[in-house]
């Protein structure tokens, strides 16, 4: 028998988009001086709004009220006061979900089932998480009294909109920074309905500062003179450059970077739940993820049977309207993107490997692919060692675990990788051995805010999450609690600053 799902779309009023957007610095929205730049759709190719961006001098006036408030506000307020200001943004989070769903999947093309049960929720429990850790960073077991750093500046990628600012600045308020941060330039809105939210709390003014623009204001964010902390999330190229310029300036990095994810599948794996951790590990987000598991080395005495197995399940994949809730994989998050997804596909077909795409049909309007599985590739070829961060995997085989260790970690990459074995001595045999900063056994794309995340080689360095996140924005130097830079005066036992606690009383 044969039947399709009705269309179920989420209504995209409920969004309120404005007609034009302004960046956040010290407390307020403000025009920025920089050229307004439109946001599009992905999912119809339409005009979503506009958004004002800033130049050199509205940074420069962000960074100083991030550090008049580092300063004067909050770095000497006590961490239970500070916990507070997170609790109030988490809990308008989870009250605006909805709203927040809906302008996330507008702006970035992800389905609305994601965003509704994934990245809004898991924003929110960031904030809670980390608010809960500030009153108590003297228990992180980084000595009697971390210092904050300063002001942070924070870049982050289309991917993960609203996550991704959560992630980044949930841990720096707790520590006691303060932030300036930038959205990638096709996704601004959701930091910006955050950015009502935060006004809603009444966040100290400078606090959080939103920066909007292209490459050029992250580049002068990152290098601004008085910023103490990076912390950068996008690809290895801009990771690269990043580094190279702060080289020698003391100054803190965390740095996010691409991915080339391997799901190794033994022969003794339940299949169907491994196929089904495939699926979540390549088609989430449409690939659009960096610890997405884009390559699949299954072990050669079953690699026939669970190709096929999931190549069925793939057909099942709805791709459409990222508004409707039937919908399993959306749209590609720009015209550029999906094109250097094509080129890299074409790549693959000219070295050899055979290409099969799931026969769904595809909107007309907008930037959508089908899911694609490439088969009889080999670790030399381009799609097995470049990040092509789209709905599209890459397979090959192995016959012992030393060999699909040495093919997982074949690769300048190291953020993510998943085993699937039903022996749990092989499960752990392998985690050792793989060299990869995050490793799930007979799942995938689990995430938790008191886990850290992060990689090696060239998917980056420092970790997001857990306590190793909070210490990335926390100076644990023994000289530095004895004489704290800029003239900050240390914390006491119970997390305050020595010459607040006496007004706090």
């Amino acid at each position: 028998m044969e039947w399709e799902y009705s269309p179920a779309p989420e209504s995209s009023a409920i969004a309120d988009i404005k007609d034009r957007y302004l960046p956040f610095i010290d407390g307020m929205f403000k025009e920025g001086s920089g050229e307004d730049r439109d946001t599009v759709n992905p999912g119809t190719g339409e005009r979503l709004s506009t958004v004002s961006t800033v130049n050199e001098a509205d940074i420069d006036r962000a960074v100083k009220a991030a550090r008049r408030a580092y300063e004067d506000v909050w770095s000497p307020m006590p961490g239970a006061q500070r916990c507070k200001y997170l609790f109030r943004i988490a809990r308008s989070i989870a009250e605006r979900s909805r709203e927040l769903a809906v302008v996330e999947t507008l702006d970035n093309g992800k389905p609305i089932k994601e965003t509704r049960d994934f990245d809004v929720p898991a924003a929110a429990q960031h904030f809670f998480y980390h608010a809960g850790w500030a009153d108590k960073l003297q228990h992180l077991g980084l000595g009697p009294a971390p210092q904050p750093l300063g002001v942070a500046a924070q870049v982050i990628p289309w991917n993960f909109p609203l996550l991704m600012a959560a992630w980044k600045i949930a841990p720096a308020l707790a520590a006691g920074n303060t932030v300036v941060i930038k959205p990638a330039e096709t996704t601004p809105l959701s930091i910006l309905v955050l950015a009502e939210i935060i006004a809603d709390a009444e966040l100290p003014p400078g606090v959080v500062n939103i920066v909007t623009g292209a490459g050029d204001v992250g580049s002068t964010l990152v290098n601004h003179p008085g910023i103490d902390k990076v912390a950068f999330t996008g690809s290895t190229a801009v990771g690269r450059r990043i580094q190279r310029e702060l080289a020698g300036t003391g100054r803190k990095i965390t740095l996010e970077l691409g991915g080339k994810g391997a799901n190794i599948v033994f022969e003794d794996a339940a299949q169907d739940q491994a196929v089904e951790g495939i699926i979540n590990g390549i088609f989430f987000n449409q690939g659009q993820v960096c610890c997405a598991g884009s390559r699949l080395l299954v072990q050669e005495s079953i690699a026939d049977e669970f190709v096929e197995r999931l190549k069925q399940r793939v057909e099942t994949l709805r791709v459409g309207d990222p508004m409707d809730k039937n919908t399993d994989v959306g749209a590609i998050n720009s015209e550029a993107q999906l094109g250097r997804i094509t080129s890299l596909m074409n790549a693959g077909i000219a070295e050899g490997a055979e290409l099969w795409s799931s026969s769904c049909p595809l909107p007309k309007n907008g930037f959508y692919l089908s899911p694609s599985i490439f088969t009889n590739a080999t670790p030399s070829m381009r799609i097995a060692r470049e990040e092509i961060f789209g709905p599209v995997l890459t397979t090959m085989t192995f016959r012992t675990p030393d060999e699909a260790v040495t093919k997982a970690n074949n690769s300048p990459y190291g953020l993510s990788a998943g085993v699937w074995t039903e022996k749990g001595s092989r499960a752990m045999g392998m985690a050792a051995a793989l060299q990869s900063g995050v490793i799930w056994d007979n799942t995938f794309n689990r995430f938790d805010p008191a886990a850290s995340f992060g990689g090696y080689k060239e998917s980056g360095f420092g970790r997001e999450g857990g306590p190793s996140g909070l210490a990335a924005y926390l100076n644990t130097d023994d000289e530095a609690v004895l004489a704290p830079a800029r003239g900050a005066t240390p914390l006491n036992p119970r997390g305050a600053r020595s010459d607040t606690r006496e007004r706090a009383r």
